[in-house]
């Protein structure tokens, strides 16, 4: 069924018109119109709907490729970044063995209901005092653990996974959530320290308290821009590997 026309007023002073209907297309992403992966109607469709001149459309368009929420592939269309579906972002600051590209298993060894802690809840959006699921996940590759992991999600968002058989989840969490709770992680912005394991973080790791890691804090965002997942992935800083192209 066709939408209804819609009208592009700019949202504040100033607001150029491609920028106002940048906002106003978001909004329908946003709001599941077309959900990730999918394929935004003809240009020539989207410009009727919404009173504007084709030209208009395509900056709009052009600011919304550019912000990373569509792609615009070439003979095919304009589509909704499906967003980050794999786990096999972390390897790239990690190398173990040859690095032949394979998916870490990943099991949970803890899942728990608490209080989130301050710096969890700021980077959250959660009031203080909120309760937030926390995960313990150990990855492995050829059977040898090589990523600790503590990841926070907000309840609200996360209540399907607080239950239920966490052995069944399969190696990727991003997929699942989608699957199991509708959240679509579409970016991520990951910071890197270094530090020392603990004795708890240690014997998930088979090393020794004290070992140099590598520490990798993730915040996750939905195609709102809100966080959904705060993660703390350490590993032997020994193997810690990132490379950078600077142009």
């Amino acid at each position: 069924m066709a939408s209804p026309s819609l009208t592009v007023v700019p949202a504040e002073p100033g607001l150029s018109r491609y920028a106002a209907l940048a906002a106003a297309l978001r909004a329908r992403v946003i709001a599941g119109e077309w959900p990730p992966g999918s394929a935004l109607p003809a240009e020539q469709t989207l410009a009727a709907e919404h009173g504007v001149a084709l030209g208009t459309l395509r900056r709009a368009l052009e600011l919304l490729a550019d912000q990373g929420l569509i792609e615009r592939i070439h003979g095919r269309g304009t589509f909704v970044r499906a967003g980050m579906t794999t786990g096999g972002t972390m390897m790239r600051f990690f190398r173990f063995g040859e690095g032949t590209g394979e998916v870490p298993a990943s099991r949970i060894v803890s899942r728990q209901l608490l209080v989130a802690p301050a710096e969890v809840a700021r980077r959250l959006g959660l009031a203080r005092g909120d309760t937030a699921l926390r995960l313990q996940r150990v990855r492995s590759l050829s059977g040898q653990p090589c990523m600790y992991e503590e990841i926070w999600l907000p309840l609200a968002l996360f209540a399907e996974l607080a239950e239920g058989d966490a052995d069944a989840w399969g190696d990727l969490l991003y997929p699942l959530f989608v699957e199991r709770c509708g959240v679509h992680v579409h970016r991520a912005v990951d910071e890197i320290s270094f530090g020392a394991l603990t004795a708890a973080q240690a014997k998930h790791l088979a090393l020794s308290a004290g070992h140099p890691c590598a520490l990798v804090t993730r915040n996750a965002y939905d195609l709102a821009g809100h966080c959904v997942e705060v993660r703390y992935t350490r590993g032997d800083a020994h193997a810690f590997h990132y490379t950078v192209t600077i142009t």
